[in-house]
C-alpha cells in the first residue's frame, strides 16, 4: 500500500506534464506540417526570418520567394513561419 502511495504522486505529475507540455507542441508540430504540406504556388508567405513574399516555384524541400517582383530568393520548406494569403 506504502508504494502505491509514492507512485500516485508519480503519475498526477506525469498527467499534468502531457497535457500541459507534450500535447499541446505536439498539436502545434501537426499543424505546421499540414501548412508545409499545402503549400503552393503564388501563396503570400512569411519566412521565421521575418521575410515577406510569394512563392514563385516550389518542390519537394525547397521553395522560391518572389520578394518584390525583380528579387528572387531560395528557403528551405520548414523555413516558411506561416502563410498569409487574404481569403
Amino acid at each position: 500500500m506504502d508504494v502505491l502511495g509514492a507512485l500516485i504522486p508519480l503519475i498526477l505529475m506525469f498527467a499534468i506534464f502531457y497535457f500541459l507540455l507534450i500535447r499541446p507542441q505536439q498539436k502545434r508540430q501537426k499543424k505546421v506540417q499540414q501548412m508545409h504540406a499545402s503549400l503552393q504556388k503564388g501563396d503570400r508567405i512569411i519566412t521565421i526570418g521575418g521575410l515577406h513574399g510569394t512563392i514563385d516555384a516550389i518542390d519537394e524541400n525547397r521553395v522560391v520567394v518572389d520578394v518584390d517582383g525583380s528579387n528572387k530568393l531560395t528557403f528551405d520548406r520548414q523555413a516558411i513561419r506561416e502563410v498569409t494569403n487574404q481569403d
